[in-house]
């Protein structure tokens, strides 16, 4: 496969607003050790990379400054001890970085082989949210099969794929969002109860849904005065997993209902950590998930797609709230 010398992608320009999202000439990235290059076909849009642009979320030293989580495409070139890929391979792969651009360089173990079934588009809007969703809520959170399970920002990436796949492995799913149409959308998507947090207590309903008892696993994106809300929500033996803190990463709670109920509060970010673990991940999504996509029990609902050059105008949807399902950019 012929490579150029250079490519089109988006940089950051300062930080601040979408309008710093600028599409540039620059120089085409180069696979290392048990990398591939990708010729991008589609590139999921993520809360990280608002939280990027705005200075809040730098990548890990030595990985790109460009923004992008994830992303499907070609593969056009193998670095040095690429065992399980070949050029010509069609993938999703989970990036550190480097995703909105043509080209996004990705550690092989991070890379999934795209089933024939999926788009290219849908494939892009799996990495990040699906190896977040399974590590985060099946082995942090340990949810099993009959348990009650709640999650904050049901149509939100994260959201939509928490819901689908909870309710695909048993558990009873509530989750929170933020109008009437969203509780229709969540329920479509197989949650047993939706909220308006807008009109309604979270709190409140599911002390009435559970009859005092709580549920057993939360997934939080919100945090701030979520989070003791969350702790009071839980039943004994509970599970709070935290990815993400819109409403700030502070609170102040009683710890003597953790030591009385028992929970375990966790949480966790996929971005730095070491590319073998975040491989064991995508194995696992490979073996567990996508023979759950293939039969039709779990979709990859798309909000709405954007060319690369318009990556301000999807910035600009991520922060209206107003989406229900992934953002995409196409190459």
């Amino acid at each position: 496969m012929s490579l150029p010398y250079s490519m089109k992608a988006i940089v950051i320009e300062g930080k601040g607003g979408p309008e710093v999202l600028q599409l540039r000439d620059v120089a085409l990235p180069q696979p290392g050790e048990r990398e591939v290059l990708i010729k991008v076909a589609a590139a999921g849009v993520n809360r990280p990379d608002v939280l990027q642009r705005q200075g809040n979320y730098p990548p890990p030293k030595g990985h790109s400054e460009l923004p992008g989580l994830e992303v499907s495409g070609i593969v056009a070139a193998l670095g040095a001890g690429v065992e399980r890929l070949s050029v010509g391979d069609a993938v999703m792969a989970l990036v550190s970085g480097g995703g909105y651009a043509e080209y996004a360089v990705a550690a092989e173990p991070c890379c999934i082989k795209k089933p024939d079934a999926l788009s290219f588009i849908e494939a892009a809007a799996i990495p990040e949210t699906f190896f977040t969703v399974w590590h985060n809520v099946f082995e942090r959170g340990g949810l099993k099969a009959g348990e009650k399970f709640l999650v904050h920002g049901g149509t939100s990436g994260i959201g939509v794929t928490a819901i689908q796949l909870a309710k695909a492995f048993g558990a009873h799913v509530t989750t929170t969002v933020g109008s009437d149409e969203k509780c229709e959308a969540a329920r479509g998507l197989g949650a047993d109860v939706a909220i308006n947090y807008r009109t309604q207590d979270f709190a409140q309903v599911i002390k009435s849904e559970t009859q005092g008892r709580g549920v057993d696993v939360i997934l939080d994106i919100v945090g701030g005065d979520y989070i003791d809300k969350n702790i009071r929500s839980l039943g004994d033996d509970g599970r709070l997993v935290n990815i993400a803190y819109q409403n700030g990463s502070t609170a102040t709670i009683d710890f003597m209902r953790v030591m009385l109920k028992r929970l375990t509060i966790t949480g966790s970010t996929l971005r730095i950590r070491p590319v073998d673990m975040k491989g064991r991940i995508a194995r696992a999504v490979e073996e567990r998930v996508l023979p759950l996509i293939a039969a039709g029990k779990v979709n990859v609902p798309i909000d709405s797609t954007f060319p690369l050059a318009r990556a301000t105008d999807a910035h600009v949807r991520i922060e209206s709230s107003g989406h229900i399902g992934k953002i995409v950019l196409t190459i």
